[in-house]
């Protein structure tokens, strides 16, 4: 049977195999999602370390604080007598779920401003694009500090919930959806304009669908190649941002522990205990690069050119 007459679900399922095909030849590709995929595995691990292991990330011991590795602590302690591995992996889940999270709000709000800024044209786009520009052109990194130095008191939060845990991963997750949608914003706007002209397009239009149920339907589900690639390189930039932001001190408020505070909280003790800084750095680093590797391989996976 050919492609031609093939059922619709059926067509849908040769399409997703051979993008599986070109994906599973990217060996780089491969590589990344092996690398993401054991990196998620060292994280989750920390639940079973802490319910069944009785090791609690926040549990200090005075003395035996910067303890070498041992049986008793794999990777040695910090500074305040903490066990650094099960440090590591709580603090993978932190910087790993604020890369996830910012990048689905983020990536959320540059489709609802890319896709109309694309469908409807004219001053629609115009609006929506100087704005975008306008938000591009900011330094970032600076406005990045500015708004993770808000205190969190003066709008209307508790002094508690303000000095939680919980407030610095949600304020961070927060800022960076909010400053880091630019991109997937204009990438979109690209693909809406190339797909708005397809014949099947015109011809929802044409019987009368309204706006809404067109961008939905028909637009959205074909732009969806560009925007999942644009998700994961985004992805491995977010959790740069993470890192950053804690490392400067307005990211995720210690003890809760992420690679970024880490890092931040080694950065007196490298000449004493540089393995506090070496070991979330490279995790950092392998997080992402494997995380812009797996964009490299979905680009090629999702371009019908690269069977040439």
């Amino acid at each position: 049977m050919s492609a031609a007459v093939l059922p619709r679900t059926d067509a849908a399922l040769s399409v997703w195999r051979l993008r599986w095909r070109r994906f599973r030849r990217h060996r780089t590709g491969m590589a990344a999602l092996a690398v993401l995929a054991l990196l998620g595995i060292f994280a989750l691990a920390a639940y079973p370390m802490q319910w069944f292991g009785g090791f609690d990330p926040d549990a200090t011991d005075l003395l035996a604080r910067f303890d070498p590795p041992s049986a008793a602590h794999w990777l040695g302690t910090d500074e305040a007598g903490r066990d650094e591995l099960v440090r590591l992996m709580v603090g993978g889940q932190i910087s790993l779920l604020v890369g996830l999270l910012a990048t689905v709000f983020g990536g959320t709000l540059g489709l609802l401003i890319g896709i109309p800024a694309g469908y409807f044209g004219g001053r629609v786009d115009a609006v929506l694009m100087r704005f975008t520009d306008g938000m591009m052109s900011l330094p970032l990194l600076p406005l990045l500090i500015v708004l993770g130095a808000v205190d969190l008191t003066k709008l209307g939060f508790s002094p508690e919930f303000a000095r939680s845990g919980a407030a610095g991963f949600w304020r961070i997750v927060v800022i960076i959806a909010i400053v880091d949608w630019t991109s997937i914003a204009r990438i979109v706007r690209a693909a809406t304009l190339a797909v708005k002209e397809r014949d099947y397009v015109r011809a929802a239009r044409a019987s009368g669908a309204g706006a809404a149920d067109v961008m939905l339907s028909h637009v959205l589900a074909n732009v969806a190649t560009p925007i999942i690639v644009s998700f994961t390189l985004t992805v491995g930039r977010v959790i740069l941002f993470e890192s950053v932001l804690s490392f400067l001190g307005f990211g995720v408020v210690p003890p809760t522990p992420s690679w970024g505070n880490m890092l931040n909280n080694a950065q007196e003790l490298v000449t004493t205990a540089p393995a506090l800084a070496v070991y979330p750095g490279l995790l950092i680093f392998f997080t992402v690069i494997a995380a812009n590797f797996l964009g490299d391989g979905l680009q090629h996976a999702f371009d019908p050119r690269s069977e040439r």
